[in-house]
């Protein structure tokens, strides 16, 4: 009764405090951020991962760190023991307490040094989960759809949460401010680097598939969740990855685009950058003028030195330098992922992507100690106009949906490597037009299927469906997969395409395989099998699946009680999208190649529909002699 009068305490004075620092936020100066704790805090001082109302990993040894003077002996004492260390010449300091199980009792912890005491409260131990990706995992719980029930019902004392701030430069932080960082995207200050309880005003700005994936978790297993975000928007799965671990994949593209930043970096003039920023203003400034339109007063002759591309957040190794190693050797549960939308505006980005993404997640599981540390994929989001039978073969040109093969075919690879602790699950099929879809709490409870079953032990499927054989023969492909597959809600079955030696894809008609015929004269069918066919394909020899960005494909499990998860985006090929019907010269630019790309299966599309339209008339024709 005591523990509970407390909590609502606690929650009443937060409550209460919550007017005070909106009006706080609504009074920050417009456009900047404002630092309240610095990354390094003077004299005595705990990382800034540390703080009342944290969630520390339970199972593992608990490591406090922080700064003190160089020399200082520092006292911590947690959970009815107490570890000394003595501060270093570089002012830090770090002690380890044995590893301790799930509790949801409120903990403080005490550190004391020569002169003074920092006092922590409100401590649980559980489980602490990284998100990590860009907008789509950093999109907001009260911007998507069914976000206010969720926010409503938002009311979970023993999960908490941590947004770490942005940061920028190739040089690896040992700690993050806590910091009111403005975003130009949303035209407001966000509150981050704090540790929070769960509430429904709290929650609102969280990742909402983070949140999603956390309160699934905490509803079956009634530990204490901690939520460390760390996604960015607009950023590429290199500006993940540590530049050491780049600069050792060796292959053709890494090298090319390592080497295109380096000078990049190399050739900027900061001095010559504001003259030429000087010069443009006093440009448009004259125009203005001549024009007698009304300059306004916060337009002024730039006088700052720009950092230039060195700080760019995708600089390679620059948000892995920035945002995850100053909380590297925290102990953490694992990490889930999304991220991908950036990498696809890269001519051939997949390439780069398939030879960088493995080697992140390493490079991540090293960073927190663990090997083995689970770490979930969700496929890269929808984008763009639908895809149909009238756009069908011009949806296909879109490096989105290479980069979503691509993290699938990772997943794949580790796991038939003997990795059980890597994960997977598609977004695809929650289709919106819009870049930032706004159908994000059933991903977040798909990727959270994944953790149940594999680290919570709950008899729960998740995995999806598995390609086990593919044989070319008489006119068709047939595919043959682990387990009974069909149309969703029994529909027929949509999202494959076949093309022949000419490269040209052609949308495949799909059916399960016919094995003989009952004792009714029936059809029997083989549900693990399909068929694919086309009247425009005499010769295929390679298919695709749900091959757009927005695509066209609704095959999943052939069982509601295995979760109807979806068959993943897959390939037989290893065409690039630029060969695709024919090969576009090296020297066309990205944004060139897939207009010209584009305009030539339009052509594909209107070729097929106009052969499906005199096909109908000639049945119809047919049809109509025969009366």
């Amino acid at each position: 009764m005591r523990k509970h009068r407390r909590f609502v305490t606690l929650v009443i004075g937060a409550l209460s405090l919550l007017p005070i620092v909106l009006s706080a936020q609504n009074s920050l100066p417009r456009g900047e951020d404002v630092i309240d704790h610095p990354a390094v805090g003077e004299g005595l001082s705990l990382h800034n991962l540390f703080q009342s109302n944290m969630v520390l990993q339970r199972d593992k040894p608990i490591r406090i760190r922080g700064w003190a003077t160089a020399g200082e002996k520092v006292t911590v004492s947690f959970a009815d023991q107490e570890q000394t260390a003595k501060a270093g010449d570089d002012r830090s300091w770090q002690v380890e307490f044995p590893a301790l199980p799930a509790s949801s009792e409120s903990r403080e912890l005490r550190v004391k040094g020569n002169d003074k005491t920092l006092v922590l409260e409100n401590i649980l131990i559980g489980d602490v989960w990284l998100l990590s990706g860009q907008s789509n995992m950093e999109h907001p719980l009260s911007r998507v759809e069914d976000g206010d029930l969720e926010i409503a019902a938002a009311n979970f004392p023993e999960i908490r949460i941590l947004t770490v701030p942005a940061a920028n430069g190739p040089e690896e932080k040992r700690d993050f401010p806590r910091i009111h960082e403005w975003s130009g995207w949303f035209s407001r200050h966000f509150r981050k680097g704090d540790w929070d309880v769960c509430n429904p005003e709290i929650v609102r700005e969280l990742s909402a598939i983070g949140f999603v994936f956390a309160r699934r978790i905490h509803h079956v297993t009634q530990v204490p969740i901690g939520i460390i975000d760390v996604s960015r928007g607009g950023t590429t799965v290199e500006s993940w990855t540590p530049d050491s671990v780049l600069r050792e994949i060796g292959t053709p593209e890494v090298d090319a685009w390592l080497t295109q930043w380096d000078e990049k970096v190399a050739a900027f003039d900061a001095k010559k950058d504001l003259e030429e920023r000087v010069r443009k203003h006093h440009e448009w400034e004259a125009n203005m003028k001549k024009q007698e339109r009304e300059i306004p007063k916060n337009r002024t002759v730039p006088t700052d030195l720009r950092p230039g591309p060195a700080m760019d957040q995708n600089r390679p190794g620059n948000c892995y330098a920035s945002m995850v190693a100053p909380i590297a050797g925290f102990p953490v549960k694992g990490a889930i992922w999304h991220q991908g939308f950036n990498n696809a505006l890269q001519d051939n980005g997949h390439v780069m992507y398939a030879s960088i993404f493995p080697k992140m997640i390493e490079a991540w599981r090293k960073a927190f100690d663990d090997p083995k540390m689970p770490f979930g994929i969700i496929s890269l989001c929808t984008a763009g106009a639908p895809q149909t039978l009238d756009n069908y073969v011009e949806s296909m040109a879109n490096e989105g949906v290479y980069i979503r093969a691509v993290q699938y075919e990772t997943f794949r690879k580790m796991a038939e490597a003997g990795d059980e602790k890597i994960g997977f699950a598609s977004s695809y099929d929650m289709r919106r037009s819009w870049y930032h879809p706004g159908l994000k709490v059933p991903v977040g409870e798909r990727i959270a299927r994944w953790a149940l079953a594999t680290e919570y032990e709950q008899k729960i499927p998740w995995k999806p469906p598995v390609l086990e054989e593919m044989k070319v023969e008489d006119g068709r492909i047939v595919l043959t997969f682990n387990v009974q597959v069909n149309g969703l809600r029994d529909w027929p079955i949509e999202g494959f395409a076949i093309a022949g030696e000419d490269r040209r894809f052609q949308p495949a008609r799909a059916e399960h395989l016919e094995t003989g015929k009952d004792d009714r004269n029936r059809p029997k069918l083989d549900r693990h099998t399909l068929v694919l066919t086309s009247p425009l394909v005499s010769q295929p020899i390679h298919f695709r699946y749900a091959w757009g960005r927005n695509p066209m494909a609704n095959v999943t499990i052939n069982d509601a009680r295995y979760g109807r998860a979806p068959l993943p985006t897959l390939r037989s090929d290893d065409w690039k999208v630029s060969e695709i019907p024919v090969e576009l010269g090296e020297e066309m630019q990205h944004r060139q190649k897939m207009g010209q790309l584009r305009k030539m299966l339009k052509e594909d599309d209107l070729k097929r529909r106009l052969f499906e339209a005199r096909a109908l008339i000639d049945q119809q024709n047919e049809a109509d002699s025969g009366q």
